[in-house]
């Protein structure tokens, strides 16, 4: 299969042009957005999200598949120290976030905060707090990173781990309003959860655990959460991405706990090492098709913050996979997605702090131009 992976760095395509003027700013981003950060919208445009100072930062495709972009953009939210973004089936991308404002000599107070954009590059709507699980000041600091899923009629689901390992979620309500804290019973979880919703509209949920990985499941996708298996292999907390690879059949891909390698893991099947550099960070994942076939297209940063990429027949990583380094170098994790020309691009933020954006330059494969800040 001429998947062309080893050529991913090497495309001879013009460089991306910068955003329009009068849209750049000073606006640095600190790392990338947790969750899939790079999203295409209904209309056909992507957009790209970012933690930075004093807030969220965006960056919007002017047009359908072009090389222009409008950003990057401030959405302020004070105190924000993590952002995570989940787009549903609608459209609608959702973010959650966690909040620690200081106040006095004491704790930080910490509580979690979600917003909602509606329309690609369209102001987002005012951020409203969920509160924190923990009432007293120095566990409600304690709080973990949140991670949020979005089911098949639209429903936001935040996971969050508490202070004392368990893993809670919440659920939005009909109208806007939010369900209390719940409690699915996932014991001595760390922050780095994973999820992803399927075509039928089931929520999966994955969760670093401390020598074992932790599973959490809707078998219906208005039914109510249950425990699964744990899978008797840990992973590095942060680095787990899930992937829809056959109709509700899903793939993990993730750090290796021991050695650092990625590896791919179907539940029910041994995992399967991936080699290649060690990996730092979150892993990306793409489904899409490659000179006529379906393919898997992976991304991750490694511990010197170079950028790797690779791609293989959906699920048939047992073949072999070839890493190549796409000559950039990242902050927090890369992300990818097609354009509205079914292009495959990579994003990611670069160590300066500013949005990078590569895509594919029409050559045979999985073969991408250079990339170009935006």
């Amino acid at each position: 299969m001429p998947v062309g992976s080893r050529r991913a760095a090497q495309g001879r395509a013009p460089a991306l042009g910068a955003g329009s003027p009068g849209t750049r700013t000073h606006h640095v981003a600190r790392e990338a957005a947790g969750g899939r950060w790079l999203v295409l919208g209904r209309d056909g445009r992507l957009s790209a999200y970012a933690l930075g100072d004093g807030g969220m930062l965006r960056w919007t495709q002017e047009r359908p598949g072009g090389t222009a972009w409008a950003g990057p953009e401030l959405v302020p939210v004070p105190g924000l120290n993590s952002v995570s973004v989940a787009q549903g089936p609608d459209g609608f991308v959702h973010f959650v976030g966690r909040r620690a404002v200081h106040k006095d000599e004491g704790p930080p107070v910490v509580d979690l905060m979600s917003a909602t954009q509606f329309q690609t590059g369209r102001p987002v709507t005012q951020w409203r707090t969920l509160g924190n699980p923990h009432s007293e000041r120095p566990k409600a600091a304690l709080l973990g990173v949140p991670a949020a899923a979005v089911s098949g009629p639209g429903t936001v689901h935040v996971f969050v781990r508490n202070a004392d390992g368990d893993l809670l979620l919440r659920c939005e309500k009909t109208g806007g309003k939010w369900e209390a804290w719940h409690d699915p019973k996932v014991r001595r979880a760390q922050d780095g959860t994973a999820t992803v919703t399927t075509v039928s509209g089931r929520v999966e949920v994955l969760a670093p655990g401390t020598d074992v990985t932790l599973r959490l499941s809707r078998h219906e996708p208005d039914g109510a959460y249950q425990r699964d298996q744990d899978i008797a292999h840990a992973h590095a907390p942060g680095s787990a991405v899930a992937l829809e690879t056959a109709r509700d059949r899903i793939t993990y891909y993730w750090a290796d706990g021991s050695h650092g390698g990625v590896t791919a893991h179907r539940p029910g099947t041994p995992p399967i090492p991936l080699g290649g550099a060690p990996c730092r960070g979150p892993v990306a994942a793409l489904r899409t098709v490659l000179d006529g076939y379906d393919c898997t297209v992976l991304a991750h940063g490694t511990p010197d913050s170079r950028v790797m990429l690779t791609a293989c027949g959906t699920e048939n990583e047992a073949d072999g996979v070839w890493w190549s380094p796409t000559g950039d170098h990242c902050t927090g994790g890369p992300a990818l997605a097609c354009d509205a020309a079914g292009r495959v691009v990579l994003a990611l933020i670069g160590t300066d702090g500013a949005l990078r954006v590569a895509r594919q330059n029409g050559e045979p494969g999985l073969a991408l131009g250079p990339s170009a800040q935006v």
